[in-house]
């Protein structure tokens, strides 16, 4: 037993630092794609209320490619499709070198779309409860557009939205162990590594459920956190 769980410690022979190693990757995937993927959603629930017919076009269609496709077939498409269309790109320009592209960086795009898809419905479904009034009232008082939206709009945005966002972030965060089919080592491909060296499937699990768990409850705690925030005025309000 001793024997086993030394396994997983940070010395020779220890896999404890590649682990972790692969979690930072975990993160760093995943917190890559918020500022892409909730900003373009915001963008798409926005579009998705436009009184133009085109804009509307878009964001439906958008949404429903993205939160249909499997994200494994999401980001192998991104991961393959982006290489080999830019390769046949730069053969027809006479370009003779070999194009590739970073995995992490497709991985941050393709999980960036489906994050954007999944969270213009939670951005949509806020901007439905906020009252037209506020902005009219906004507007009677000199308000611009912008100020109205970042002033009035967004804070209360927030407030009703970050409960849907933290699903989504959650989601994204459990997905990001697809990223082990393009060769990217996060924590999910370090643990298959570690498995495949040490014959000991059930002890690296365990210690990848463990990660996993111990990453979605440090989450957690950040969006309660968020939840008071914008939720204090509202709360001293009813108050």
């Amino acid at each position: 037993m001793l024997e086993s769980l030394a396994l997983l410690g940070f010395g020779t022979g220890g896999w404890g630092g590649a682990l972790l190693s692969g979690a930072l990757v975990t993160i760093a995937l995943a917190v890559a794609c918020v500022p892409i993927g909730m900003p373009l959603g915001l963008l798409l629930a926005l579009a998705a209320r436009s009184p133009k017919r085109l804009p509307r076009m878009v964001s439906t269609t958008f949404s429903t490619v993205f939160r249909g496709l499997p994200e494994l077939l999401t980001l192998l498409l991104v991961y393959y499709g982006v290489q080999i269309a830019a390769q046949r790109l730069l053969d027809s320009l006479g370009y003779e070198g070999q194009f590739s592209i970073n995995a992490f960086l497709a991985a941050v795009v393709a999980f960036s779309l489906v994050l954007a898809a999944f969270s213009s419905e939670v951005w949509l479904a806020a901007l439905k409860t906020i009252p037209k009034g506020q902005r009219e009232a906004a507007q009677a008082l000199g308000l611009s557009r912008g100020t109205t939206f970042r002033r009035v709009v967004f804070p209360q945005l927030m407030r009703v939205a970050l409960p849907g966002l933290s699903n989504n972030w959650l989601t994204l965060l459990k997905d990001s162990s697809l990223v082990s089919t393009i060769s990217l080592v996060d924590l999910m491909r370090q643990t298959n590594l570690a498995v495949a060296a040490t014959k000991e499937p059930v002890l690296f699990y365990l210690a990848a459920c463990l990660l996993y768990l111990l990453l979605s409850a440090l989450s957690g705690l950040v969006f309660t956190k968020a939840e008071h925030h914008y939720s204090r005025h509202h709360q001293e309000a009813r108050a």
